[in-house]
């Protein structure tokens, strides 16, 4: 008989494995390893959300990993099993797509995606939104724009586990655009 792995050693493999996956990267402000973003959506989640299911914490550790790493779809279902390799494939972009369309296709999916891919999408959004406060204006503003595109595309279909880190992730945004309209 098969031993079902624990669902927090998982988690707690996640965190390697994402820590390795994005070792050689940074975030936007060109001095945080970029591992510290996906530690802190994982983070948001618990937290700030009051999530604690162990699959949808790992996913939320796992979110980049196949779009901003050498990392596919069989290697994370092979690790972490088809359930969370499918979330975070739905919460991946096609950056094979020219960007106007991938972005209308990303938010088509989120719109569509079940409650753990919404709200790993929400505490992307959360700790997207923070941490513009390091960048230009430019790309500040940028982010704002965009963190609105996905919550307007996520509204018409909220799932109800959903709907209180959505209205967590709005206040953040409003408080973001006051901070950056000075």
């Amino acid at each position: 008989m098969p031993v079902t792995p624990d669902p927090t050693d998982l988690l707690f493999e996640a965190v390697s494995f994402s820590a390795r996956a994005h070792r050689h990267q940074l975030r936007k402000d060109g001095r945080t390893p970029y591992a510290a973003h996906t530690f802190r959506v994982c983070l948001v989640l618990r937290t700030v959300f009051g999530i604690d299911d162990p699959q949808v914490l790992t996913a939320a550790l796992l979110h980049d990993t196949i779009e901003d790493t050498p990392t596919d779809f069989d290697e994370l279902t092979e690790t972490f099993g088809a359930e969370v390799a499918g979330w975070v494939a739905a919460l991946t972009k096609d950056m094979r797509m020219e960007e106007h369309q991938r972005e209308a296709e990303y938010r088509k999916v989120l719109a569509a995606a079940p409650w753990p891919v919404v709200v790993c999408k929400l505490a992307d959004i959360y700790d997207n939104l923070t941490d513009s406060r390091h960048l230009p204006p430019d790309r500040r503003d940028r982010s704002i724009r965009r963190s609105g595109e996905y919550l307007a595309a996520l509204k018409p279909t909220l799932p109800p586990e959903a709907r209180p880190a959505y209205s967590v992730v709005e206040q953040r945004l409003e408080q973001v655009r006051m901070a950056a309209e000075g």
